[in-house]
């Protein structure tokens, strides 16, 4: 594996600052849970199964240095809503004591992480046929996860067995992770990749030149919608409109057997910033009013399959995502 998002150092956590990529590659430290948490704020780490990990090694910082983890998990905790891999990982950390077993079990959670996502591109990989033209949204691959990827793992597993194929790579505003990340991964393993504007999307699905949809998820609701990268939804609709499978790849620990569906999903909005410019450059004019959703929700209905670590769900709905859960 050629890129690490997250490196466990012991006293500290490593995390690729997402940030400043491509341009650079840096790695910012973290030796607090307070210092991870304003790192997945922050979007130095993201991706919902790699704030899991991330959050599960914050508790393990404290733990070490026998801090209070009452506050560790509340700091944590708050630091982003909708990725409920967040509150996964905190809860099942919230299950075991003593510094030594934390780490463990953080470390557990790390490896698990890993496995689960080569599993689910061994399932994913066989919806991908010869030639085809895959575009996906937002980033999905060794960045935002363990290591692999979810939606981006299928592809690259496909890549990896010789399968010809081609990446339509949406850019993903306002934070551009489809153009910065993405791309990015793609070039780095030699996957044939082309980058388009949002509104690009449309017009390449409706002249058939777009095979099938992958996405990931940062929260699948109990009947089987899908929240995700902001213009998700969009993709989706157009890809029913025409004909195109659209399909959503994410470990069980995404699956929230508690959410009864997707309007119960909170969606997180963040700083008005991130659309008024990016980082020194402004192109808003100052004082107008600004709406950030970071997130979407795609209902069960437009989804063809969600791809896990235990198989191919299609068509999903209430009854296939509990059976599935309970595999």
């Amino acid at each position: 594996m050629n890129i690490e998002a997250l490196r466990w150092r012991g006293d500290a956590l490593e995390l690729l600052d997402q940030r400043v990529l491509p341009e650079r590659s840096e790695y910012v430290r973290c030796r607090t849970a307070s210092d991870v948490a304003e790192a997945i704020r922050a979007m130095v780490v993201r991706g919902a199964p790699a704030i899991g990990c991330a959050a599960a090694f914050g508790v393990a910082l404290d733990a070490r240095q026998g801090a209070d983890l009452a506050a560790a998990y509340e700091v944590l905790a708050t630091s982003r809503p909708t990725a409920v891999n967040l509150f996964w990982a905190l809860n099942r950390m919230k299950k075991v004591h003593g510094a030594r077993a934390i780490e463990a079990e953080a470390q557990a959670i790390y490896e698990e992480d890993l496995a689960v996502n080569r599993a689910i591109g061994a399932h994913g990989e066989k919806l991908i046929p010869h030639g085809a033209r895959v575009m996906t949204h937002c980033n999905t691959g060794a960045l935002a996860t363990a290591g692999h990827g979810t939606a981006l793992g299928v592809i690259r597993s496909a890549h990896q067995l010789g399968r010809k194929l081609t990446v339509i790579a949406n850019e993903t505003r306002p934070f551009l992770q489809g153009a910065r990340l993405t791309a990015w991964e793609c070039v780095q393993e030699g996957i044939p990749v082309t980058l388009v504007t949002d509104s690009a999307a449309g017009f390449l699905i409706g002249r058939g030149e777009v095979d099938l949809i992958i996405v990931g998820a940062d929260r699948v609701a109990s009947n089987g919608d899908v929240a995700n990268k902001i213009g998700t939804y969009t993709l989706a609709v157009l890809a029913t409109r025409h004909g195109v499978p659209f399909y959503v790849a994410a470990p069980r620990s995404t699956f929230d057997p508690a959410m009864a569906d997707g309007a119960a999903i909170p969606i997180e909005e963040r700083a008005p910033e991130e659309v008024t410019g990016y980082r020194d450059l402004r192109w808003a004019p100052r004082g107008i009013a600004v709406r950030n959703p970071a997130f979407d929700v795609t209902p069960a209905e437009l989804i063809t399959g969600l791809i896990c670590e235990k198989g191919v769900l299609l068509r999903p709905a209430r009854e296939g995502v509990l059976e599935l859960l309970s595999a």
